[in-house]
């Protein structure tokens, strides 16, 4: 077992708790309400129709800390996996100590397997935007700050930039986010790493944390009332296989 990496994934729990100490967070009926606020979205109109044949297909995003990210796809319709990993950097950084240096390149990330006849990639990048994280930050989500906390889709081919872009450009225009600019990146076809056991289904092994609570499990709050129809109660989680 890694002994250093209770040590490191507990920082985040102990900005949470400091934060909440602090007055940080505002809690309503129990819930703390995270301070990346949920955004009602347009639906993409880049949206094509979903290719021929059974094959899954992949999408991978980085927005602030892997833990949430993994918890909300983990929880959408037509998901068949969500893994934390890193993606941006080199094979030999790929390593949660080296990582949060802010210096190898890589962003904490999430590789999303989907049925593109259930979600399309579109309804992903919506997902995403809407209430996976806050695309406005700059290098960082709520307490997270460094380039390996940035906001970034990481298109696995032209076609997913194209419509990524098509997408950042029409909410872009329509002010989505009024005067803040949304600062996501698109890097194509970056290698994609696995992140340690250790952060697989982090969001459902500790409910109870106070970085979850706070920062997180409102995400899957707003998930389920956003998006009614695509989410689905029953996490599809690293730790059984599915």
């Amino acid at each position: 077992m890694n002994k250093v990496a209770p040590s490191l994934a507990g920082r985040r729990a102990l900005l949470a708790a400091l934060a909440l100490m602090a007055g940080g967070a505002v809690w309503f009926g129990g819930r703390a309400v995270a301070a990346e606020a949920a955004v009602v979205l347009p639906a993409p109109s880049t949206d094509p129709a979903p290719p021929p044949g059974n094959a899954n297909e992949v999408a991978v995003v980085a927005g602030g800390c892997f833990w949430g990210v993994q918890g909300v796809f983990q929880h959408v319709k037509g998901v068949s996996g969500a893994v934390s990993g890193y993606a941006g950097g080199a094979e030999n950084t790929a390593r949660y100590e080296d990582v949060g240096s802010g210096r190898t390149g890589h962003a904490e990330a999430v590789r999303i397997s989907y049925d593109p006849r259930q979600i399309s990639y579109a309804r992903i990048l919506q997902i995403f935007f809407s209430v996976a994280h806050d695309p406005t930050q700059l290098n960082r989500q709520g307490p997270d700050t460094g380039t390996q906390y940035r906001s970034t889709i990481f298109a696995q081919n032209l076609e997913q930039a194209r419509i990524a872009q098509a997408y950042i450009a029409e909410l872009t225009q329509a002010k989505t986010f009024g005067s803040k600019p949304i600062v996501t990146t698109i890097e194509l076809q970056k290698r994609f790493f696995t992140a340690e056991s250790y952060h697989q289904d982090y969001l459902t092994r500790n409910p109870r944390n106070p970085y979850i609570v706070q920062h997180d499990l409102p995400k899957i709050a707003e998930l389920q009332r956003l998006f009614a129809d695509r989410y689905r109660a029953t996490p599809v989680l690293v730790g059984t296989g599915a």
